[in-house]
């Protein structure tokens, strides 16, 4: 009789997912699974059996010792593939001896200390390298609602002389060989979160991003699909960075038919010089996965960031609706008209009033000005004061526009501290948009910031800051020459983290020429992000569908901007506009002085359903889809009621519109079904559009539909004309 090797393993698990890692002797462990939840017989959490090794036989031309894919994998002892380390040390030979050669190159952990934090959903692990004389830890958590998996790795040099590390991955996951399409997210300044399908296959997949910051074009994240998966259904797996800066992630195709999917970050050369006894931190790699397709997936990211937000007291408030005098204004800010602004806004229903860029002293364009952070005695003599009082006496909160990593060569700042910039000696500095980057790591630069800005927040009732991020790194060296793009980072959650300290109950927002700064690491500090400077309508639609994927509707500022969007020039409807923003965090950016008294009251009136409905929106699931005949729609709710928002993005192809089919809803209920519109609105609809029942959704009762019907045959859809949106609220009836 044959005997089996007993192996030990490590298992996690959450309400869906599970996590089993093999625990051979003297090496690092081997990944088991990650995927939905293992349940024994017995109905107990299942794990194998039985060792890897054992149930693989070796191929031919192959080494002896087999080395499948491991928590870490490491280059130069066997292993072929994509390495979780890469690191080397210069070896200091004797003058005249010939040249310092390379040593350490490869790296074999063979000893696993573990350590369990919370049984069965978080673990610490200790890997050892003695001869190339490092260490290497790596936490896992898995939480038990959300099925998120954090992960996180530190390297420290134990040896005596400076290690130079080139990659060190965060995470290193498997992926099932089954998974056939990776979906990513690219883009560019004003069309951010534009979605790259690429098929899975042997040749390997790659993102990097070098920019200095989360990027416009490189999303830190991205979802595996397997045959057949859909929005509401089928296996599909996610990963994203939580890091503002430099991020790489792989996907690799592995000898026995699986994949492995690497993330962390990208380190400039020089980065990674860990002296002795230093070590090296990685960002987190959230990660989950889910039987409920793409819509299950964002269901678990939303929740695990709602679980970390920075909310004052630890509970957030009902976002406020704001406005924001960027597009009203640009630079051109004065005291009476920007007060004449506010008292407009009020008359809204506006609820916090935010002073965009303009404000500062010398600012009249983006040539001159940034770092200087007091208020432009020729625009507001008597300080930011009275337009505070102003603002709070219509009942609103004031925010204030920031770029607090940003100098411009003509400003007061850069005149007396020139070499506070991001420079390299003997290179010439390069501007975008007119201005340089701060050296904020450095604490004179920090203070100087936190001083300026902690005394306008000290001297005014200010609850709301816009930080602003308007350009990539280049020539990004500290003061010794040394790259500075990870230090970048850090500092600036570091000013962050400062200014919140100080100031309880201030908001920050994270902006980045838009959608540039958006990812889970700057949400340990941030309470918002400004999902993109475009505020067309229907380019909003795509960005925000793509955004949704991974962050929820309450942080997604989305304004409603001019009838003539001054991005694309495009018009749509007011009643377009407020649908499409209404769904996330709803802000208006427009110069509401110049409104119709018709448009002012139609506006209210949207204002008005946004916050009869804000916390519906904004605390429950996310569901999203498209459907045939240019329709997009997306759902907010849970399981007793949901509200239902379908845009037109084209005009219809069908003499009679195909009805919708909700997958979320019960079967075995029924549905009030109503329709939502703005008090004093009505739909819009197009010619021949007439028929009773949509006239029925209308009435006090609306309409009873059968959950199973609504499930597999759909709900009707009114005809309408394109750049137009259906609402609806569904309620479980009892």
């Amino acid at each position: 009789m044959t005997t089996l090797t007993a192996p030990r393993f490590i298992s996690l698990h959450s309400r869906h997912t599970s996590v089993v890692l093999e625990l051979p002797d003297n090496e690092a462990p081997l990944w088991r699974y990650w995927g939905p939840r293992l349940q024994s017989a017995t109905h107990r959490p299942a794990s194998a059996s039985f060792a890897l090794r054992e149930a693989r036989p070796l191929p031919s031309f192959m080494l002896d010792f087999d080395q499948p894919l491991s928590l870490a994998p490491s280059f130069g002892v066997g292993w072929f593939g994509q390495s979780a380390l890469l690191a080397h040390r210069i070896q200091r030979t004797a003058e005249g001896s010939g040249s310092n050669p390379c040593v350490d190159f490869a790296q074999a952990f063979t000893d696993c200390q573990v350590t369990w934090l919370k049984h069965e959903q978080e673990v610490a692990l200790t890997l050892t390298d003695q001869v190339a004389q490092l260490s290497l830890k790596i936490e896992l958590k898995l939480d038990p609602d959300s099925d998120v998996l954090v992960l996180k790795s530190s390297l420290q040099n134990q040896g005596h002389s400076a290690l130079n590390v080139q990659w060190l991955a965060a995470a290193t996951l498997p992926i099932p060989g089954r998974a056939d399409t990776v979906r990513s997210y690219a883009g560019q300044h004003n069309h951010e979160f534009l979605l790259q399908a690429d098929v899975l296959s042997r040749s390997q997949w790659r993102r990097e991003s070098r920019r200095g910051r989360t990027s416009h074009d490189t999303f830190p994240g991205a979802v595996v699909t397997t045959p057949g998966a859909t929005e509401n259904a089928g296996l599909v797996f996610g990963a994203h960075l939580a890091w503002s800066g430099n991020h790489q992630q792989t996907i690799e195709w592995l000898h026995d038919g699986q994949y492995q999917w690497q993330l962390g970050e990208w380190l400039a050369p020089g980065e990674g010089m860990l002296a002795a006894g230093a070590s090296l931190q990685t960002p987190e790699v959230v990660a989950t996965c889910s039987t409920r397709g793409l819509n299950g997936l964002a269901s678990n990211f939303h929740a695990e960031l709602r679980a970390r937000l920075p909310w004052a007291k630890g509970q957030m408030r009902p976002r406020p609706v704001h406005l924001n005098t960027w597009e009203g204004f640009y630079f051109d800010v004065h005291p009476e008209p920007v007060k004449a602004l506010a008292t407009a806004a009020a008359a809204l229903g506006i609820e916090r009033f935010v002073l965009d860029d303009g404000w500062f002293n010398g600012r009249h364009h983006d040539r001159a000005a940034l770092g200087d952070w007091w208020p432009d005695a020729s625009k507001f003599p008597q300080g930011l004061g009275t337009l505070v009082e102003h603002v709070n006496s219509l009942g609103m909160e004031f925010g204030l526009w920031f770029e607090p990593e940003m100098v411009n060569p003509d400003s007061e700042l850069y005149r007396a501290h020139p070499d506070w910039a991001l420079q390299l000696k003997g290179r010439p500095l390069i501007t975008a948009r007119n201005q340089l980057v701060l050296d904020i790591s450095r604490p004179e630069v920090s203070n100087y910031l936190f001083q300026k800005m902690d005394a306008l927040l000290s001297a005014h009732p200010i609850r709301y800051i816009k930080w602003d991020h308007n350009r990539d790194l280049t020539t990004a060296g500290l003061l010794d020459g040394s790259p500075g793009y990870r230090a970048q980072v850090q500092a600036a959650y570091a000013l962050m983290a400062r200014l919140g300290a100080a100031h309880p109950d201030l908001e920050i927002e994270s902006c980045s020429g838009g959608g540039g700064r958006i990812d889970f690491g700057v949400l340990r500090y941030a309470h918002r992000v400004w999902t993109s400077d475009c505020i067309d309508a229907m380019s909003r639609i795509t960005i925000q569908q793509g955004f949704l994927q991974f962050f929820p509707p309450e942080i997604m500022g989305s304004h409603v901007g001019s009838a003539k969007a001054h991005t694309t020039g495009r018009t749509q409807s007011l009643a377009f506009r407020a649908a499409v923003a209404m769904t996330g965090h709803l802000g208006v950016e427009l110069d509401a002085r110049h409104l119709t008294d018709t448009e002012a009251t139609e506006l209210k009136a949207w204002i008005a359903l946004y916050k009869q409905l804000r916390d519906h929106l904004h605390q429950s699931q996310v569901w999203r889809g498209t459907h045939a005949d240019g329709l997009v729609w997306q759902a907010h709710g849970h399981g007793d009621e949901l509200l239902l928002f379908v845009y037109r993005t084209q005009p219809t192809n069908h003499r009679y519109i195909p009805a919708l089919p909700l997958p979320m809803l019960d079967t075995y209920a029924c549905y009030q079904v109503q329709e939502i519109l703005p008090e004093g609105t009505v739909r819009a609809t197009g010619p021949h559009s007439t028929a009773p029942f949509f006239d029925a959704l209308n009435d006090p009762q609306g309409v009873e539909l059968d959950g199973s019907w609504l499930v597999h045959s759909g709900l009707p859809l009114p005809r309408a004309p394109a750049e137009t949106v259906f609402m609806v609220r569904l309620r479980r009836m009892a």
